[in-house]
């Protein structure tokens, strides 16, 4: 393009958001690589062994790049969503092949050669391995039901974990073994075993005391976690997705309907004035305004950009990249000194980079309230009423209503017999007041070709904006002739001032009216609440009006539902696989006793470091699940074999908490590790997946005592020291009680 164009022109991309997509891509990389390098450390300090840690971390980069080459296939692109699945999945790839190599060495330390260790280890942990992974698969269901954005979001986020997750449990089972015996010592001696076997004993001793009072903590403690996970999710609040500060703003300058473009430009000037006094000179890169309407020649569709007449103009901020100013209390700045300065001017702030400006579903303000109806004045007079009421909300800014309903007009009256009798018609008449006040072009275009380019180029006539400047000045314009006489509008009409609807917009062709606000330190999910309230206090509405929310509610209200049905049915399918399984519901029950703890501590962490739940967190309490499940798991088989071969009378529960103490606390640990660099939201994209780190290292602090602690003492509670039934009907198995002894 700059080669088509004069040498003294140049173009250049100042409203470029590539450059903070691919910053946001290299940001996440560089979380990921730290979370692989933090878990593999956290390996290392419980195994005291490097090699083991080593074979860990190698499957971290072979499980991602499996993970990559299947999002190929399946025809997505490396995005921030994927690379943040991708970024999650480190944390939890290490669960695979972390469970594999401590319980070699826990076969090792039973004094086997290093061979039959890694048999019998593979082979112990094969089935509620793959259990697991199930699981964790499960807790995707929820993608399933989604629909519109959220699922375009949500989907390949899935994809990339499970995936990932898919080729670790592959890994673990195939190369880890292979890597086990060629790199691990053939003596092992568990140094870190020594210092875990206080904390056993403490543990299984605690566990034995509590066991006794068990029908009355487990209970209190479930409902307890349940009520600490409802008080953080409404004190967390919701959104759609993360807040993030792109450093650009985009803002609707309206000044009172009618006011002259050249009033506006004047207006919109002063404000960018206002802007570089606030931001500073030195740190707005580059500002782009628009007044007034768009001309038919513009090359630029409305649906980019749209002003409803001369009195709006849209202007674009874009700050210099480091500078240090939110972006928030720049709006809020300006809101005041417009206000202070421009007292006519109402500003209006609108999605400007762009996941706003994707999620926002193409409204331009969080809040929007349709007041729909047959009576436009009836429809208005209801949504001055609601904006009153809006005004009351103390977060609530930019209250005000869209259309322009009171646009100046001039009334013309035709007087029709003397129009007939000077020889004109209406329709004549009008044409001429039409090009008088405005141009030929909208009464005949006429073009002029250029034969030597060409090209046509379309010809205009107007009137000198000198010559028609006020309103009295229609009465001059020429509308015919009489013989030799020039007839006047004044000689055949005469005018007064008065006001129309400047702007009709239409819902299945029933006109409406929008009131529209923004949100200023609150969250979407409690403006949608308080709005509702408002629109609920205005009593009984007249036959024919409906007043309701739409835009970014409906597609909030949408994802939470969404999601929320989806998680339910994850914990069902949990629950049926886990009761396949171990042939049992208690047993199914048991592992489930982990999702209270997961949910309160996910909520609780969220509502502490200011986040909300949205479609990250929610995601990133959706991995903690999977996790804590994962752990369940671990603890309530190891439980079932000590059943199977129980002879003292030994608390089953504690027994099984001492002996998946270490590789519980290694997986929690090593994910644990693995989130943080996402949760301290490092680079552009931070605070788009913080909340999902934050979400995982708050469900897996709860869960990770839950698993160690609560699901011993129900396991005790439900199961006890009952006998195993063997529930196979095979008629050949001599265990089962269907066995046939004629066959």
């Amino acid at each position: 393009m700059q080669a088509a164009i004069p040498d003294d022109i140049k173009v250049s991309y100042e409203f470029d958001q590539s450059g903070y997509v691919v910053n946001s891509l290299q940001s996440l990389l560089f979380e990921g690589l730290l979370g692989a390098l933090l878990t593999g450390l956290m390996v290392l300090l419980f195994l005291r062994d490097i090699r083991s840690a080593v074979i860990v971390v190698i499957n971290i980069p072979l499980a991602l790049l499996t993970s990559v080459v299947c999002l190929y296939l399946a025809g997505q692109t490396i995005n921030i969503m994927t690379l943040g699945g991708l970024a999650l999945a480190v944390g939890i790839l290490v669960d695979e092949s972390t469970v594999t190599i401590e319980n070699i060495h826990h076969h090792l330390e039973m004094g086997k050669s290093k061979s039959r260790a890694i048999w019998d280890a593979c082979k112990e942990i094969a089935f509620p391995k793959l259990l697991i992974l199930l699981s964790i698969l499960a807790v995707f269901v929820p993608a399933l039901f989604m629909s519109g954005v959220p699922r375009s979001m949500f989907i390949p986020m899935s994809m990339a974990v499970a995936f990932a997750m898919i080729a670790s449990f592959l890994l673990s089972q195939t190369l880890v073994p292979v890597l086990s015996n060629w790199l691990l010592k053939k003596v092992h001696i568990n140094e870190s075993e020594k210092k875990l076997g206080r904390l056993k004993q403490r543990l299984s001793v605690s566990i034995h005391k509590s066991a006794k009072a068990r029908i009355i903590i487990v209970p209190i403690l479930i409902i307890g976690l349940l009520l600490l996970a409802w008080l953080g999710y409404k004190k967390a609040g919701t959104e759609i997705f993360p807040k993030v500060d792109a450093g650009q703003m985009q803002v609707r300058l309206r000044m009172p309907a009618g006011t002259r473009i050249e009033r506006t430009e004047d207006a919109t000037k002063k404000t960018l004035t206002i802007i570089d006094s606030i931001a500073g000179k030195k740190n707005v890169a580059i500002t782009s305004s628009f007044v007034g309407l768009q001309p038919p020649t513009y090359a630029i569709n409305p649906i980019f950009l749209y002003t409803s007449g001369p009195h709006e103009a849209v202007i674009k901020v874009n700050l210099v990249k480091g500078s240090g100013i939110s972006i928030e209390n720049l709006k809020e700045e300006l809101r005041l000194s417009v206000n202070k300065n421009i007292p006519a001017a109402a500003l209006s702030f609108e999605p400007a980079d762009l996941v706003d400006q994707v999620m926002s579903l193409g409204s331009n303000n969080p809040i929007e309230v349709v007041v729909q109806g047959k009576n436009l004045a009836q429809s208005r007079e209801i949504a001055d009423k609601l904006k009153l009421s809006l005004n009351n909300i103390t977060y609530l800014r930019d209250v005000q209503i869209a259309q322009p309903l009171d646009y100046p007009t001039i009334q013309i009256n035709y007087d029709r017999i003397r129009t007939g009798q000077m020889g004109l018609t209406v329709d004549q008449a009008g044409k001429s007041v039409t090009e008088g006040t405005s141009s030929s072009r909208l009464i005949q275009p006429v073009y002029w070709l250029d034969k030597t380019a060409g090209n046509a180029y379309q010809v205009q006539v107007e009137y000198p904006q000198l010559a028609m400047n006020s309103p009295e000045q229609i009465d001059q314009i020429p509308v015919g002739k009489s013989g030799d006489n020039t007839i006047f509008l004044r000689d055949i009409a005469d005018w007064k001032k008065g006001n129309s609807i400047g702007e009709y917009d239409r819902i299945n062709q029933q006109r409406f009216i929008t009131v529209t606000a923004n949100i200023h330190k609150q969250d979407l999910g409690k403006a949608v609440d308080d709005v509702n309230r408002a629109i609920k206090n205005l009593g009984e509405l007249p036959q024919g009006v409906k007043v309701y929310l739409r835009g970014q509610s409906e597609l909030l209200n949408q994802t939470i539902s969404e999601l929320s049905f989806g998680l339910l049915l994850a914990i069902v399918v949990i629950g049926l696989m886990l009761a396949a399984y171990f042939q049992s519901f208690k047993l199914s029950l048991t592992v489930l006793s982990v999702f209270p703890g997961v949910l309160a501590g996910s909520m609780l962490l969220l509502w502490l470091t200011g986040n909300t739940l949205n479609i990250q967190s929610f995601m990133g309490s959706i991995m903690a699940i999977g996790v804590a499940v994962a752990n369940a798991i671990l603890l309530v088989s190891n439980a079932e074999l000590i059943r199977s071969q129980q002879t003292s009378n030994i608390s089953i529960g504690s027994q099984a908490a001492a002996n998946r103490l270490r590789p519980i606390l290694m997986t929690s640990l090593a994910m644990i590790a693995g989130m943080l660099p996402m949760a301290a939201g490092f680079g552009e994209s931070g605070k788009q997946t913080a909340a999902l780190g934050i979400a995982v290292i708050g469900g897996l602090l709860f869960s990770t005592f839950i698993s160690l602690w609560l699901v011993p003492l129900v396991y005790d509670w439900i199961m006890g020291k009952k006998k195993i039934i063997n529930t196979s009907l095979d008629p050949n198995d001599e265990n089962s009680i269907y066995y046939d002894k004629n066959i």
